[in-house]
């Protein structure tokens, strides 16, 4: 899932709709599009049926974010507006939970670099142990850059934007020309009941749109807000759910389903019918785009608990910066969980790996996002009931979509929300005494 940097908002001017939208559509792209396929594979033609419900629910989320962000111009996007609403306690809740997504999301950008590195290191494909060592160097490799210099690491997110994009349009192109209509999967193959299946897909593919509340992030320095910010993040969205669609279908038709459903690099393995060039050079576009996704998503780790800290939502050192800017304690302990939940997942393989972090890091997203949705309905009901009518459709589709993780991800998620409240009765404590002693 990769996140603006720090430095998102552009220096001497404001942002305008082109740069408010490549922010959007820029930090999307990332991780997810280049293993979905193999991921979505067992589900059939189901899983484009996912792909249609939640490109319109991420367009609502999006429209509701952007009404959101017209209110306000202080930074922090979801965490900023439940704590508006709600307060301190649910302000903490989010930006705890949207701490969990970026963690856990990182672990699974990780995964995704190792299953494309392969390609060129035959030897880490074939041991998950070495998958397991090159995701964890990766994360570690990423976490010193943000330690060491957060500008650069900010700067880095905008230049990879273009590259991201090259590798899905090429494919897009090969399976216009070249695919075969007979490899796509059947509707449903596993001939289970339709309904949980299109929303485990539409919670799988939500990871892939990870990253649209990017455009509401420096609402402060967004020319016209109320205007730019909504049209910029739907037609973001809007642009990159129609290009993830057509790149899946591709894929599909490209490789045939058996095959697709054990690929840890389904475009590269896509590519082969370009010749000899085409994996390396798909495999080369994804590793670039993988660690870009992680770089940002390594910088958010660190940014979101010291936005926290600094408002006494969490423990103080969270805030403290090193002499670079940088917040190193929060930086090195998100990459450290990361590392955890990396390895306790690798045991099952990298498909699996994936699939299980991705649903985890989503579900930690979705819930930010539909506690956003609440915001919107309390604060539009009596006075814009249209956007409160959307907000409440952003939340009935983040709802859907969150029921989709199935038990074990819902009870994960449920007990590392619950471990978060005795940090924050902690933190109010240490509050209230040093407020007695002030």
């Amino acid at each position: 899932m990769e996140k603006p940097g720090a430095d998102s908002a552009l220096p001497g001017g404001e942002m305008g709709f082109w740069r408010c939208w490549s922010l959007t559509a820029g930090v999307m792209v990332g991780s997810g599009i280049f293993m979905l396929p193999a991921v979505l594979a067992p589900y059939g033609g189901i899983g484009f049926l996912g792909w249609v419900v939640t490109a319109a629910g991420a367009i609502l989320i999006a429209l509701t974010l952007g009404h959101l962000a017209s209110r306000t111009v202080k930074p922090g996007g979801p965490y900023a507006y439940a704590r508006a609403a709600f307060g301190d306690f649910t302000g903490f809740l989010v930006a705890w939970g949207y701490w969990i997504c970026v963690v856990s999301g990182s672990a699974a950008i990780a995964v995704a670099f190792a299953g494309y590195l392969g390609v060129f290191l035959p030897g880490v494909a074939a041991s998950p142990v070495l998958q397991a060592g090159a995701a964890l160097a990766l994360i570690w490799a990423l976490t010193l850059v943000n330690v060491r210099s957060v500008s650069l690491a900010g700067s880095a997110q905008l230049l990879l934007t273009v590259l991201k994009l090259l590798p899905l349009l090429l494919i897009v192109a090969a399976g216009a020309f070249l695919g075969e209509t007979g490899n796509l999967p059947e509707f449903n193959p596993g001939g289970g009941a339709v309904l949980p299946a299109v929303a485990t897909a539409a919670l799988l593919t939500m990871w892939a749109f990870a990253g649209l509340e990017a455009g509401t992030i420096p609402a402060a320095d967004v020319k016209d807000p109320q205007r730019t910010i909504p049209r910029a993040v739907v037609f973001g969205v809007a642009g990159v759910a129609l290009l993830y669609i057509a790149s899946t279908a591709a894929v599909m038709m490209l490789v045939p389903a058996e095959t697709l459903a054990q690929s840890t690099s389904p475009f590269a393995d896509a590519a082969r019918v370009l010749g000899g060039w085409g994996p390396p050079l798909i495999a080369a576009g994804a590793l670039v785009s993988t660690a870009g996704a992680l770089n940002g998503n390594i910088l958010i780790g660190g940014q979101m608990p010291m936005a926290a800290a600094l408002d006494r939502l969490a423990p103080r050192f969270l805030a403290r910066r090193n002499r670079a800017g940088a917040p190193q304690a929060a930086l090195l302990l998100s990459a450290a969980i990361a590392s955890v939940l990396l390895v306790f997942n690798y045991a099952e393989g990298l498909v699996a790996a994936f699939t299980f972090l991705i649903a985890m890091s989503t579900l930690a997203l979705l819930a930010p996002l539909a506690v956003a949705a609440l915001a919107d309905i309390r604060q539009s009901w009596r006075t814009a009931r249209p956007w409160a009518l959307i907000a409440m459709l952003a939340f009935a589709y983040s709802a859907f979509a969150m029921l989709g993780s199935g038990l074990d991800v819902i009870l994960w998620g449920l007990v590392l929300l619950a471990a978060g409240v005795p940090v924050y009765m902690l933190v109010r404590r240490q509050a209230a005494r040093e407020a007695a002693n002030a």
